[in-house]
């Protein structure tokens, strides 16, 4: 059925999970209670939700998701919201302590005694699945949880699910970062003078205002673009719209790889929370993207990283609770050989290497 398991770790992934929670049930009708008022058939209808939910034999719709923190606050925030009735309490994982925004408490102490627990209940998960294709891990990459632990399936014209996402993204193991970039994000007073057509919205996505992550593809080169459209969109304005993009000076390709882009189209309008910022619109753009342009946001880590190890600050913390100090200076040099291997990516290929290329046809 190719289903997904979404894991939520720490105190970011179970606040982002219980956002996301939100909106999976108003995408597919699913009250907080997880009755469904629309699948009047049960096991028959529509079915897909079963991407996202499991459906018991009472008719009840249960994500296939777990919840896990080292300190029960904030998933009691879902034990008690407005969700209580949706997941089912061996989903929501929480220990005693929290890990005090320590790597080392996350990874070495706390997080070893959960860890086990943790992997019986995905274990579960996954063997109620007929066909897993992946999973979804929700959690920051600072604090110490989330750090030291850790497409819907509507009709439309293309439909895309993760492999594809791997294979189109990924053209060396660890270059595997990708920039997510979302058009519009807009409010609803701003929305009511905008046309927001295919065009404008597929434009938005290469504007770094519109990215997540703060680094700028304009100095950087793309390797691929996987572009998710969602609401009104016909194929015909999408490669319209690629089309021109193409002959911007601005977005840059590799000269190794053509200038593809993956597109998947989903007639499925967006859905807005209730009380939320995001205006309703007719159609929406997800674009994931691999540039090489993503190096500066290891190029900051790595300075900030170093201001502060040259001083040795805050380390005690983190040899206190089991790691080494050499484990330090090893993370800091794979981060330097990342931001390199991304530096070597972006160069052109040597052009002796194009006298082979008659015979590849």
């Amino acid at each position: 059925m190719r289903e997904c398991i979404s894991i939520h770790v720490g105190q970011a992934g179970v606040q982002i999970g219980n956002a996301c929670w939100e909106l999976y049930c108003l995408e597919h009708g699913i009250q907080p209670d997880g009755q469904m008022p629309s699948d009047k058939t049960i096991g028959g209808g529509d079915d897909s939700f079963n991407t996202f939910f499991s459906e018991t034999g009472a008719g009840k719709h249960v994500p296939r998701a777990v919840f896990v923190d080292l300190e029960p606050t904030v998933v009691d925030e879902v034990r008690t919201g407005t969700y209580r009735q949706l997941f089912h309490p061996e989903q929501l994982i929480t220990g005693k302590e929290d890990a005090a925004n320590n790597y080392a408490r996350g990874h070495y102490t706390i997080g070893k005694e959960i860890v086990d627990l943790v992997l019986d209940r995905i274990r579960k998960l996954a063997d109620q699945c007929t066909g897993l294709q992946g999973f979804l891990i929700f959690h920051s990459f600072g604090g110490g949880t989330g750090s030291g632990f850790t497409s819907l399936r509507f009709d439309g014209a293309l439909n895309v699910d993760l492999t594809e996402f791997q294979t189109n993204l990924v053209p060396y193991p660890r270059i595997h970062f990708p920039l997510a970039t979302y058009a519009p994000v807009i409010s609803a007073e701003k929305a009511y003078h905008e046309q927001l057509s295919v065009a404008e919205i597929t434009n938005a996505c290469f504007e770094p205002a519109n990215q997540m992550v703060k680094c700028d593809p304009r100095h950087g080169k793309y390797m691929a673009c996987c572009m998710l459209y969602r609401g009104d969109v016909v194929p015909k304005d999408v490669n319209a719209a690629i089309a021109t993009i193409k002959t911007k000076r601005t977005i840059q390709f590799v000269d190794w790889c053509p200038t593809g882009f993956k597109v998947g189209i989903n007639y499925q309008p967006p859905t807005v929370v209730p009380g939320g910022d995001l205006a309703k619109v007719q159609r929406a753009v997800c674009m994931l993207s691999n540039t090489t342009a993503i190096a500066e946001a290891w190029a900051r880590l790595d300075h900030k990283f170093d201001l502060m190890y040259a001083k040795r600050a805050f380390v005690h913390w983190y040899v206190g609770e089991g790691m080494e100090e050499g484990e330090f200076s090893e993370a800091r040099e794979d981060l330097a050989a990342l931001e390199k291997d991304y530096e070597e990516v972006g160069v052109d290929s040597v052009e002796g290497e194009g006298e082979e290329e008659g015979e590849e046809y």
